[in-house]
């Protein structure tokens, strides 16, 4: 397994895989203050006729070298814009 990279380490165009390593989609941004290092969290980009999701950082399990793991499943991540 890679080593964990910091926050500020991830790039547009990222892999992110749900809990169960299910491919979501791509980073498209990044949230947060570099200066005060807080990750607030991220935007998903899943396809050109889907619509982008924001994912809070709390649900980010871990980030590696161009991959973004979250700790929750696929369900989950469409419920967040609900809230």
């Amino acid at each position: 397994m890679p080593d964990p990279v910091a926050w500020t380490e991830i790039e547009p165009g990222w892999q992110v895989v749900d809990a169960d390593g299910n491919d979501i989609g791509r980073v498209s941004e990044l949230r947060g203050d570099t200066g005060l290092d807080i990750f607030d969290g991220l935007t998903v980009t899943k396809g050109i006729l889907s619509r982008d999701e924001y994912v809070p950082a709390e649900h980010v399990a871990g980030i590696f070298e161009g991959e973004v793991r979250l700790a929750i499943p696929h369900g989950q991540i469409e419920a967040l814009a609900n809230q």
